[in-house]
């Protein structure tokens, strides 16, 4: 779930800065094919890069991976109750979901529509396109067929409009709004979808205009425009003949035609990409749990200098410690067992409690070829006694099965984060066995272990 709403930012970032871009620099051009091409090229990178994993991309000796432990947060009591109610990003997400199925039936509905009326209609021929006649229709054009109330082709005006609509058909713009329509769905609550779509059927009036002024003057077509007004409302995938505001087409009639020097600007193309490229390669190690260790990549941040020296830091055995190996070391018990000990041994410090301190502490610490522990280190801390706590309680943990690679026992470097968290109200109890776990008899819950046990402290 977070991820799929990770995904909708990310293409609404993207769409929204591709679209700031072409109103910016390009809508004012009159390369309309140049312009429709940007505007898809638009839509099709906001909707694929956002889901690209460019850590596959990464260069194996320039990166360094490491097991992260499951997040803990620490205070006074053993076990806190979690709430099993909806979380606010819960409910986000099934009214997304709701709003993605009405799009979607609108979407079949708009299609299946479109054809039964096509299938009651008349047909007939222009410049070797269908045209269907039926009186409940507004001169439109979908897909390979143009729609028509009534066709009379001694008439100049409706063989104006009727290359108007071929042009649609011609361009295959249909196949355009069928994309944008698809995309609906997906960002159905993200006003910048319906400017998007609004753009892009005006490029789509503009290529249609200026292809029937090859065959026409402008002022004469600039006339038809003005008679043929209409609000009627056209099914989502149809280009009305009326879709847009008549003073803007005629504007875009009557401009001089850009000069090929401005195509220059579509160079600016490159450094939005770029940027986004950027940005969305950059590796985000969220503060949430997780079900198990992971291996999280080392991002651009760390300079090769530093890679290089955590490459050739050594255990206490005087040999290489590895980030990455074939067999992860495991803590006595498993994680249940790693959890259960956690849980027993971390306190919340007084002077953090006092102080209101709260935050995650991070721990970087080796396992032995040997199964010992050994060089804990602070990679973020807190303050207010959380960091040394943190140190204690991984120094003095049992041993673990050491890591192997290619069968041998080796060093191994961990990270552990460690949430303080200060909580409110009375701790509530719960209902426990006892067990036996590193030759002690302890307290825990009935049926399960998580992987994360949430210990909060109460002031």
């Amino acid at each position: 779930m977070n991820e799929v709403l990770l995904y909708l930012l990310k293409v609404s970032l993207a769409l929204g800065i591709g679209l700031g871009l072409f109103r910016g620099f390009l809508s004012g051009l009159t390369f309309f094919s140049w312009n429709r091409a940007v505007l898809l090229l638009i839509l099709t990178i906001a909707l694929i890069l956002p889901a690209i994993d460019f850590s596959l991309f990464t260069i194996e000796s320039a990166g360094v991976g490491e097991f992260v432990l499951p997040v803990f947060e620490v205070g006074q009591n053993t076990v806190q109750i979690q709430d099993s109610g909806y979380s606010w990003l819960d409910w986000v997400f099934y009214v997304y979901l709701l709003g993605v199925v009405v799009m979607a039936a609108r979407m079949i509905l708009g299609l299946l529509t479109a054809q039964k009326q096509i299938g009651e209609a008349k047909l007939t021929q222009f410049d070797k396109n269908w045209v269907a006649i039926h009186p409940d229709f507004s001169p439109a054009s979908f897909f390979s067929y143009i729609l028509m109330p009534h066709v009379d082709l001694k008439d100049p005006k409706q063989r104006q409009i009727l290359a108007h609509e071929s042009m649609h058909v011609r361009l295959l713009h249909s196949w355009d709004l069928l994309l944008v329509n698809a995309a609906k769905i997906l960002l159905w609550f993200n006003p910048m979808i319906y400017a998007f779509e609004s753009s892009l059927r005006e490029v789509h009036e503009y290529q249609a205009d200026q292809g029937v002024t090859h065959q026409v003057s402008r002022k004469e077509y600039a006339t038809l425009l003005l008679h043929l007004v209409t609000a009627r409302p056209s099914w989502q995938f149809m280009n009305n003949f009326n879709q847009f505001q008549t003073k803007k087409r005629i504007l875009m009639l009557t401009k001089t035609n850009s000069t090929p020097h401005q195509k220059a600007r579509f160079l600016a193309l490159i450094p939005a990409v770029a940027l986004l490229v950027s940005v969305f390669s950059c590796e985000i190690t969220p503060e949430e749990e997780m079900d198990g260790p992971t291996m999280v990549e080392k991002t651009a941040s760390m300079s090769p200098a530093n890679l290089m020296a955590r490459v050739n830091d050594l255990g206490k055995d005087g040999k290489q410690i590895f980030d990455v190996v074939e067999n992860q070391p495991n803590p006595e018990g498993g994680l249940e067992g790693w959890n259960l000990y956690l849980s027993k041994n971390l306190r919340y410090p007084e002077e953090a409690r006092r102080m209101g301190i709260e935050g995650t502490v991070i721990v970087v610490f080796t396992i032995n070829s040997d199964g010992s522990i050994s060089n804990p280190e602070i990679l973020r801390g807190i303050g207010g006694g959380a960091d040394e706590e943190a140190l204690r309680v991984v120094s003095e943990a049992p041993n673990w099965t050491p890591g192997y690679q290619k069968g041998i026992a080796v060093n191994c470097r961990m990270r552990l984060p460690i949430r303080f968290k200060l909580g409110t109200g009375n701790p509530v109890s719960i209902e426990t066995n006892s067990t036996t776990q590193f030759g002690e008899v302890i307290e825990v819950p009935i049926n399960s272990v998580k992987p994360q046990v949430t210990v909060v402290g109460y002031n």
